[in-house]
């Protein structure tokens, strides 16, 4: 082997460009995985809709989003009060599919008024859906 690591001596040019071309080629193949990975995260990323939910409450109120996609827990998405609008907003990232929503205001677990479509739940009350394609 040479002192330049090449496997081949100083002169032997060829040789120095096809184990090059080899360290390159082992390079490439190794990153096109990696590529593949970030196109199918972007793919899901970009398959994700970001839905804005709105409900009118006083001003002053604590209002968050509940719902199967964040586990129900009543205090993850805070929903912020529009001065404008009079209304409480959050929006949220959700992938194509079916979901089960209720406003948590000042603690009292709501479905939303403006949306006809419910389900019923094990409480005893209604779940408000919401469809993303």
């Amino acid at each position: 082997m040479s002192p330049w690591g090449y496997g081949a001596a100083k002169g032997d040019k060829k040789m120095r460009t096809k184990t090059v071309k080899k360290a390159t080629e082992k390079k490439t193949a190794a990153a096109k995985p990696a590529a593949t990975r970030k196109a199918k995260s972007a793919a899901k990323k970009s398959a994700a809709k970001t839905v804005v939910f709105t409900v009118h409450a006083e001003r002053g109120k604590k209002v968050c989003l509940a719902g199967d996609f964040n586990g129900w827990d009543p205090s993850a998405k805070k929903m912020a009060f529009k001065a404008r609008t009079g209304a409480y907003k959050a929006s949220v990232k959700l992938a194509p599919g079916t979901y089960q929503y209720k406003f948590v205001i000042d603690g009292a677990w709501c479905a939303d008024p403006e949306n006809v479509n419910a389900v019923p739940n094990d409480q005893g009350t209604f779940n408000s859906v919401i469809t993303v394609k």
